[in-house]
């Protein structure tokens, strides 16, 4: 991660998701904003990742998240708050967010969950991962879902499961970039989901992650 953004509007929370930031990423240069608006003044800036509260000032956080995705941004988004209601984390991945953390966790936690991004894997406070996968476990599709997924959709969730920018998809796979974000659209749809996060989640559970 080579730029982050940290959206919060309380000077001191925001200090210390900064620092919590530079401990998980020592290169990254990071930048801050209090509100919607000072955040839309920084999008159009290289971007990495940005860490976003939902609660802020002049609007909500997700204002933030969707206008990042509505760019077709390859930034991956992260939700850093206290509300850990089902409503808020459904909303949240609906948005588009690429992982929820606790603003209660412990510091090491909260290093170690952004340190995975890295990896591929999905950045989630341990009570929200466990809430997600209840979630499913209790109204995931009775059937298989592979069986309703091409081959060619099928390698496009495994590509992005690990992280993988849509850019480094369309490259691996030699198509282009906007097909790769056609597919998907078609995988969320298909799967019910809104988010790479529900997206690595479903690709470990189909067994696609290690394609």
């Amino acid at each position: 991660m080579k730029h982050v953004l940290i959206v919060e509007d309380i000077a001191e929370t925001r200090a210390w998701l900064s620092d919590i930031a530079a401990r998980a990423f020592p290169e990254a240069a990071i930048s801050g904003a209090d509100s919607v608006r000072a955040a839309q003044r920084l999008l159009e800036r290289p971007l990495d990742l940005a860490l976003i509260d939902l609660g802020l000032p002049d609007g909500s956080g997700l204002d933030v998240l969707r206008q990042l995705r509505a760019k077709s941004s390859a930034a991956i988004c992260v939700v850093t708050t206290v509300m850990g209601d089902d409503a808020s984390v459904v909303a949240a991945l609906s948005a588009g967010a690429d992982g929820y953390l606790l603003k209660e966790n412990a510091e090491a936690v909260l290093i170690h969950q952004l340190g995975q991004l890295s990896h591929g894997l999905p950045a989630l406070s341990p009570a929200i991962a466990r809430r997600i996968m209840d979630h499913f476990r209790h109204t995931g599709p009775a059937a298989e879902p592979t069986a309703h997924l091409t081959e060619r959709e099928s390698e496009v969730l495994s590509l992005i499961a690990r992280g993988l920018r849509n850019g480094e998809v369309a490259q691996i796979m030699g198509i282009a970039e906007t097909t790769v974000a056609g597919y998907i659209k078609i995988i969320y749809r298909k799967l019910g989901i809104g988010s790479r996060a529900e997206a690595a989640w479903h690709a470990t559970r189909m067994g696609l992650q290690n394609r």
